[in-house]
């Protein structure tokens, strides 16, 4: 499971010509679903998310979670991170979950987060989807969690 975490201000997400989901500051994780992954993989991965330190402290260093500063969490399915991209010109999906499986872990990992996080937003699983932010920084990382 693939998650890319970007630091904002704000993000948004808007289908159809109407937004679904906004946050202010926090995270905004295009979450990629390979073939295999699992609830293991998903609890690691949103572990990872919540604790990763990737927000200033007093002192300008990076060392406080999104949790640390109560900042808010928008999740988007996003397919495309599950690309092999090692050769030719053109990506290949082989490595991506199937749609359904796709959408059940992404639900999960919407679903878990709202357990753990009162300011919780996310994409639409399968949508055409313009997604807004203003990165803070810029502040990206990918961060993987492999089925072993």
């Amino acid at each position: 499971m693939i998650a890319l975490l970007q630091r904002v201000k704000s993000a948004n997400v808007v289908v159809n010509n109407q937004e679904i989901a906004r946050i202010d500051q926090g995270l905004l994780v295009l979450l990629g679903v390979e073939k295999n992954d699992s609830s293991t993989e998903a609890d690691r991965l949103l572990d990872r998310v919540l604790g990763y330190r990737v927000f200033e402290d007093e002192r300008g260093k990076m060392n406080l979670s999104l949790q640390d500063i109560d900042g808010e969490l928008l999740l988007v399915p996003q397919f495309t991170l599950a690309a092999d991209t090692n050769k030719g010109m053109r990506p290949s999906f082989s490595s991506a979950a199937m749609p359904a499986e796709g959408k059940k872990w992404f639900d999960y990992m919407v679903a878990q987060s709202q357990e753990k996080m009162a300011k919780v937003a996310s994409g639409a699983f399968g949508a055409d989807m313009q997604v807004g932010l203003v990165n803070d920084g810029p502040v990206t990382f990918w961060l993987q969690v492999v089925n072993k």
